[in-house]
């Protein structure tokens, strides 16, 4: 559903109204498109910790250009700080330093990235100092605050890497830095050496996940339809499971993408098995696995029946419990797989009359901190994205006030897209995030509400 006001603002007249009376201006989003570089235009770095060496080599990768002091009459496409250097408060004086100049220097939709040491006893780089911990701890308000400053459809990012764990960075740097991140903002992403990954040599710099294949639930339509088609753009095998009511509607997709059709019931009693029998039988295993579909019925606790509650958890966490526990038990997901989950804004800040869909998402919050070390075990990684207020035909069909609330309460002024989930993703599919596990990144544009 088109955003009129939106549309409005870019209007001379609604300029003229944002300008004099301090309304939302939503930017117009740069997103990717096939074929455009991954990294495009010029972008400064600094700082003076470990990692800004691995940082540099994956924007250069591209063929985007890094400076590594300021130039006069650039516009930058985004700016990278190496932080995990800073071990003291007195140290965190050096972000204005570096920010403060050059914030006025950005181009439009400009993509900010702090690199830094996790703030934990465990860490090697931190555990003997706590004035460090202290420090790096004190990163994660830096970047939320630039996050609602920097405007102009910018993006803030904060990166914690563990020791030894820079060589793993490369996918999650080029992510957070492209189009492809445009609208996740203000989010704390974790890489590490959890998993023992590896990033597969010769892998294609487009399609990066070729020979791959992709188990999407939910995918006939809406967010499910378009990770499928963006799984299969970056070179996967889609196969595609819906409920039989969708069963026109997925054979459709699925003959378009070159991909398998699987109807059923996610939550039946022997869908695990199936999916599992049909994942073996045609394909020898499965790579990277989606648990995507959801449902909602909306009622008050007061007024909710039995079964708006059940049917809901049963689906949207559940069925994802299930399919998981067979798929790794039977030894169906390949090592250096992946394990993606869709989980909700309203699993974090809650919603009113979606008690059930609320608990469920939270749920598949708890799924990925419960199932990333068991999977770990078998060369696995488990994240799950949690979107925010995305324009699909669930979100067309809210009441109009309501609508315009979600739209406007975050950070860039407006709803996302299907594509910006599937985007990301994508991103935890990518052969090359091994060193990503543990995470839930929320696709929500910086949303004012939740954590």
């Amino acid at each position: 559903m088109p955003d009129r006001y939106q549309t409005m603002t870019g209007t001379a007249v609604g300029r003229f109204f944002v300008k004099n009376l301090g309304l939302p201006d939503p930017v117009r989003l740069k997103r990717y498109t096939a074929g455009d570089p991954v990294l495009s235009g010029t972008f400064l770095v600094g700082g003076s910790g470990r990692l800004l060496a691995g940082a540099i080599a994956a924007i250069t990768a591209t063929g985007a250009v890094v400076h590594t002091e300021r130039a006069e009459q650039v516009r930058y496409a985004g700016l990278v700080f190496d932080a995990s250097g800073i071990e003291t408060s007195g140290g965190l004086a050096t972000l204005r330093d570096f920010f403060a100049p050059v914030l006025r220097s950005l181009a439009l939709c400009p993509h900010v990235l702090v690199l830094a040491v996790p703030p934990d006893a465990s860490n090697p780089h931190t555990a003997g100092s706590t004035p460090a911990r202290i420090a790096q701890r004190a990163l994660e308000g830096f970047t939320r605050s630039l996050g609602k400053e920097i405007g102009r459809g910018g993006t803030v990012q904060l990166l914690y890497v563990d020791a030894d764990a820079a060589e793993a960075t490369g996918s999650t740097v080029q992510f957070l830095l492209s189009p492809k991140s445009a609208y996740v903002s203000g989010q704390v992403v974790h890489v590490s050496t959890a998993v023992d990954g590896v990033d597969e040599p010769g892998a294609h710099p487009v399609k990066p996940l070729t020979g791959k294949i992709a188990l999407v639930t939910g995918a006939a339509q809406g967010i499910g339809e378009a990770i499928a088609r963006t799984l299969c753009r970056d070179g996967a095998t889609v196969v595609g499971v819906d409920v039989p009511q969708a069963a026109s509607a997925l054979q459709t997709l699925m003959e378009e993408l070159d991909g398998d059709a699987v109807t059923l019931d996610i939550t039946a009693v022997d869908a695990p098995q199936r999916i599992a029998r049909a994942l073996e039988e045609h394909h020898l295993g499965v790579d990277i696995v989606v648990h995507n579909a959801g449902i909602t019925r909306d009622k008050r606790l007061a007024n909710m029946d039995d079964a708006r509650w059940s049917s809901v958890v049963d689906v949207n966490l559940v069925a994802p419990e299930r399919i998981t526990t067979q798929l790794l038990d039977d030894g169906v997901i390949r090592p250096n797989g992946r394990i993606i989950g869709v989980a909700s804004i309203a699993g974090i800040a809650g919603n009113a009359g979606q008690t059930n869909y609320a608990t469920s998402k939270a749920g598949v919050i708890g799924f990925v901190d419960a199932v990333a070390p068991v999977a770990a075990r078998q060369h696995v990684t488990v994240n799950a994205v949690a979107p925010g207020f995305i324009e699909t035909r669930m979100t067309a069909a809210v009441p109009l006030m309501i609508r315009e609330a979600g739209r406007r309460m975050n950070s860039m002024s407006q709803g996302g897209q299907p594509a910006d989930v599937a985007e990301t993703v994508a991103w935890f599919a990518n052969p090359g995030s091994y060193g990503v596990t543990g995470n839930v990144v929320r696709v929500c544009g910086q949303s004012l509400l939740g954590a």
